[in-house]
């Protein structure tokens, strides 16, 4: 019986650390990554153990968390998962809001989309949540109607009315930036705007709202969703330091969301 207690009680402390065990968290490069270094250090100081790890598309981050090698990230909105999870069945979850941004479309040769010609060339992301998002972006400032204004699902074949006859490229959300030599207007999400050196709110020539459905969050696998280390996670992102940190840093471009 003491023998049993002695593993017992050595399971237990393995398991106590397990939970003490460095969070990897993946990010995509840019304000992300920004952020979560500063989450990083608020975290060192409450006793989490936080490795960032950066990656440079959408798609890998969600994989690798499923894959378990992260703990969790923070680089999505949910229907940017919600699209990823119905096509792989991978068990994620939001657990938080993080930060919330307008996104915008950027034009190196028109101030305004009143001012696009027939026939314009419009680059959006090829992933169908993002590239919903440009949609709506021109849906809402009357540029195209869709069928469905408020459906983040939308994609070029639900547009009902195109009295531009906008020509639409799509292409991977990353290499965005690099075509706006090519083309006339370009949706582009805003870690990649920023990224590329441009400030959302001041470069773009429209923009969309801000309440709308495209929050970020932190997500984990579902199997972890209750764990101490999570709610702790939450907390230090929810931190004042990091609330701080927003508003100096990127000054309205990217907002708290709690």
């Amino acid at each position: 019986m003491r023998f049993l207690a002695t593993l017992a009680a050595a399971a237990l402390l393995l398991a106590n650390s397990a939970e003490a065990d460095t969070i990897r968290v993946g990010v995509t490069a840019g304000p992300h990554a920004e952020i979560m270094d500063v989450v990083k250090k608020v975290g060192a100081e409450r006793g989490l153990d936080i490795k960032v790890v950066e990656f440079t598309d959408y798609v890998i981050p969600n994989q690798a968390l499923a894959l378990k090698d992260l703990e969790a990230n923070s680089f999505q909105h949910e229907p940017y998962l919600k699209n990823q999870i119905s096509k792989t069945g991978w068990k994620i979850v939001k657990v938080a809001n993080t930060i919330g941004s307008p996104q915008g479309v950027y034009s190196l040769k028109y101030k305004k989309l009143a001012d696009l010609p027939e026939g314009a060339r419009v680059a959006i992301a090829n992933d169908p949540s993002n590239g919903a998002r440009g949609l709506m972006i021109l849906a809402l400032h009357g540029v195209i109607k869709l069928k469905d204004q408020n459906n983040v699902a939308s994609t070029v074949a639900d547009i009902t009315d195109n009295p531009k006859k906008l020509r639409f490229v799509e292409l991977d959300a990353a290499q965005l930036p690099r075509s706006l030599q090519d083309v006339d207007v370009v949706s582009i999400n805003n870690n990649y705007a920023v990224q590329a050196g441009l400030n959302p709110a001041v470069d773009a020539i429209a923009r969309e709202d801000a309440d709308g459905p495209w929050v970020n969050i932190l997500a984990v696998r579902e199997e972890d969703k209750d764990k101490p280390w999570v709610k702790q996670l939450i907390e230090v992102y929810h931190s004042d330091p990091v609330k701080a940190f927003l508003e100096a840093r990127f000054k309205g471009t990217y907002l708290p969301t709690w």
